[in-house]
């Protein structure tokens, strides 16, 4: 079916210093805002940012946590700076060990990291009170409000971070581009604004304060930049909600900013689908795309790595300039000193959080675990991080037929972000729990005002069930323009003196390449067929893998080439500086770039990775050199063997459970988590003997736990290090951040609820059913381990 859209005349410019945002003077990329974009040096600006909680996370891996989020395309790191887990006890404000803010601030500048705290003093963000200490909500019967015995403790919590962040400021370099104020606040901007200036005054500084603004927000005029979200599925609506609406419209092409759903567990419903901030005066930017989901005891979430995949380019499509996400990584709840420290009912509020476990189905783990997510939007990130000055600037247009309603599965979604004259198409046909069918004898085309039409491709397609992807139209790549692709950009990289353009396919497409021939004056390619026709160099047939370059020479005597990579490679991909030059990396598992040094992190017994442009000198390991193959254009690295010997870990049953515990509720009438005193009756209890050699293992080694049930903890003798709601998910224990003090030689002591038949849970279809049983079927050991790869 032909498609047909229309890209409207560029709009006016857009305007400047019409807010009072300011960058520090003298600063040598200013960041400013205009109402359509952000710039960055003068040049528009396309920001990444993934949400990372450092005192969630174990302060010695901070650093290499960092450089996983910067290899998967994250160029700003946000956090919650969390009241309680500072000043749990009041007047005892801790900034030492996994609290150290400075150090985690000064590890993002060190590696090229933009850092944006956000600071409350109200966060959410899962924890007990939204992150008040309970100290303070003693003293105040108004917190959130300009009640003078609230603010007065806020004020001193502001002059503590901006103790901790002093110097890190723009004006002295450091990496702090924003800061956020509150968080789903949706009818104070007075106070808002009291927040603001609070933290000013107490010496805060950046150029950009940001709030959040869905649900109707109200926010003081021009103060603060809006920033939007998005979620593929949620554990705040009902158990027996089905998929919300408020998520699945996440997953169409619209101009529409706001999501009422986030946070609406906690405001009343007739604030909802109030007035949006005005969308002529702020670029749309993100700070809470759902990198996952966290799973509460009533409802119990399950997030595919496509379903992020999808979200993250559509909302590029619909015209975000900032791609941010809550999580990026997960992390753990730190113990209390006085209580627990998640959300719960006992604290009134609606949901019940696992007592430990943040993991969120991030793309990025609990225990630094790599996730399909990680890669399939780390293939969006490296898009803009080539072009996404281009892609800032272009207006979002929507086709002329559009979906009748978010229950309309049959209409082909897709948008164009275009100029007068270019673009990128862009495409969903995924969308979580109710496939969308596949598009047969698909073409499109494109008018623009400034140039002729593009009807694209040279035969129609079929748009196959799940696929999502961006074509560029009329994109220039060192002087040869590439009318368009079905296949999507990934990156460009210098290989021989030549740029090379990377392309990923997408199953079930035939790779089409369609260039204007007045740019070239010669093509090779290693497979397909090669036609000139209407001014243009038709390439079909092209057989997408990691030989499939198609060598050009241009007009202006330049040699450039486009590499096509399939879909399953394409996901491989890193790029980042290595042993002197810029490279493109293939591997399936966690590359990290460190100076001279590129670490892969795999469990394979004998991991290899493939580099582009290869290295001059020998790749090493501890000084042992690795073997060298060609692979299509790349050369393929591969490590000596290695096996961990260790003996399969083994679950002990001993103790079955017992009937399951009655399902108690809490606000809004939800399922209560079980209380501590059912683990004791009803649990099953197995016993796992741990690794003689566990205190000398490497970071990232976990036990793998296949089970059914309820609720899980384990112990190390009567200290709780891990716990799970049963979702179908299969739960990952870190064994190196099992107490250094507790008794190790009496292993692991696993307790499983079984959860009762009549229990108001929402469990995923494909968790099955699980009530009246808990069960550990297999245990094992992840084991990963870190080659630091150098040259020569």
């Amino acid at each position: 079916m032909p498609h047909l859209l229309r890209v409207p005349a560029p709009a006016a410019p857009p305007l400047t210093g019409h807010l009072p945002f300011a960058d520090a003077p003298g600063a040598p990329d200013p960041i400013e805002v205009t109402s359509r974009y952000l710039t960055r040096g003068g040049r528009p600006w396309f920001p990444v940012s993934g949400e990372f909680h450092y005192a969630r996370y174990p302060a010695r891996d901070w650093e290499e946590e960092l450089l996983k989020m910067k290899a998967g395309g994250v160029t700003v790191v946000a956090s919650y700076v969390i009241w309680i887990h500072h000043e749990e006890i009041e007047g005892r404000v801790r900034f030492d060990g996994d609290r150290d803010l400075r150090r985690f601030a000064e590890l993002c500048a060190r590696h090229g990291l933009d850092f944006i705290p956000r600071i409350g003093p109200w966060c959410h963000a899962e924890v007990r009170n939204g992150g008040f200490p309970d100290w303070l909500l003693a003293r105040t019967r108004a917190p959130r409000t300009d009640d003078p015995a609230y603010l007065e403790p806020v004020r001193g919590w502001f002059t503590a971070i901006a103790e901790q962040l002093r110097g890190l400021d723009r004006a002295h370099g450091g990496p702090i581009v924003a800061i956020q104020i509150e968080n789903e606040l949706y009818d104070q901007p007075g106070h808002l604004l009291t927040l603001k200036r609070m933290a000013q005054e107490a010496g805060l500084r950046a150029p950009l304060w940001t709030s959040t603004a869905w649900g109707g927000v109200q926010l003081p005029p021009d103060e603060l930049l809006p920033l939007y979200g998005g979620y593929t599925e949620t554990f705040w609506t009902e158990a027996d909600g089905g998929w919300p609406d408020t998520c699945r419209k996440h997953f169409f092409f619209t101009h529409q900013r706001d999501d009422e759903g986030i946070g609406a567990d906690l405001r009343p419903t007739t604030v909802r689908g109030g007035d949006p901030a005005p969308t002529d005066r702020f670029p749309w930017a993100t700070c809470e795309l759902g990198g996952g989901m966290a799973v509460a005891y009533h409802r119990r979430p399950r997030v595919e790595p496509d379903d992020i995949g999808a979200l993250g380019l559509t909302k590029i499509g619909c015209g975000s300039v900032w791609q941010g996400y809550y999580m990026f990584h997960g992390g753990t709840n730190p113990a209390g000193e006085l209580t627990a420290l998640q959300e719960s009912h006992a604290t009134g509020y609606p949901n019940d959080l696992p007592v430990l476990t943040y993991d969120f189905q991030a793309p990025l783990g609990e225990y630094g675990q790599v996730r399909p997510s990680y890669h399939a939007l780390r293939l969006q990130h490296l898009l803009l991080a080539d072009f996404g000055d281009l892609i800032a600037p272009m207006e979002s247009v929507l086709p002329e037929r559009q979906p009748a309603s978010q229950s309309d599965r049959d209409t082909l979604r897709w948008a164009v972000r275009g100029d007068g004259t270019s673009g990128f198409l862009f495409v969903n046909n995924h969308q979580p729990h109710e496939p969308l069918p596949a598009h047969p004898a698909t073409s499109f085309t494109v008018d623009f005002p400034d140039a002729p039409a593009l009807t694209l491709p040279s035969a129609p397609i079929t748009v196959p069930t799940g696929a999502y992807f961006c074509w560029p139209l009329r994109l220039n790549v060192a002087g040869l323009r590439l009318d368009w692709a079905t296949a999507q950009p990934v990156c460009r990289v210098q290989d021989d003196g030549r740029t090379v353009l990377v392309l990923a396919a997408t199953d079930g497409v035939p790779v089409e390449l369609a260039l204007d021939a007045g740019t070239v004056t010669s093509v090779d390619t290693p497979s397909g067929a090669v036609d000139k026709a209407d001014g243009r160099v038709l390439i079909t047939g092209l057989r997408p893998g990691t030989d499939a370059l198609v060598q050009v020479r241009t007009a202006d005597g330049n040699d450039t080439g486009l590499l096509v990579l399939d879909a399953t490679t394409a996901r491989t991909a890193y790029r980042g500086t290595a042993w002197g030059a810029e490279r493109l990396v293939l591997s399936p598992d966690s590359v990290v770039f460190d100076q001279d040094e590129l670490r892969v992190h795999s469990s394979a017994s004998r991991p290899s990775f493939a580099v582009l442009p290869t290295p001059a000198r020998p790749l090493t390991v501890a000084g042992a050199p690795l073997s060298a193959t060609a692979d299509g254009v790349f050369t393929r690295w591969t490590t000596e063997e290695w096996a961990d010997g260790d003996i399969a870990p083994a679950a002990t049953l001993v103790r079955p459970a017992g009937p399951p515990p009655k399902t108690a509720t809490g606000p809004l009438g939800r399922a209560s988590a079980p209380a501590d005193e059912h683990f004791a009756v009803s649990a099953a209890e197995y016993h796992v003997k741990l690794p003689d050699d566990l205190p000398h293992r490497p970071s990232g080694t976990v036990l793998r736990v296949h089970w059914t049930g309820d609720v899980a903890r384990a112990y190390v003798g009567d200290t709780l290090v891990a716990d799970q709601f049963f979702s179908g998910r299969v739960w990952d224990i870190g064994l190196d951040r099992l107490p250094a003090a507790a008794p190790r030689n009496h292993g692991l002591r696993l307790l499983l609820l079984p959860l009762a038949a009549d229990a108001p849970v929402y469990l995923p279809e494909r968790a099955g059913d699980v009530t009246g049983r808990a069960a550990v079927w297999r245990v094992e050991w992840g084991t990963s381990r870190a080659w630091a790869v150098r040259a020569g």
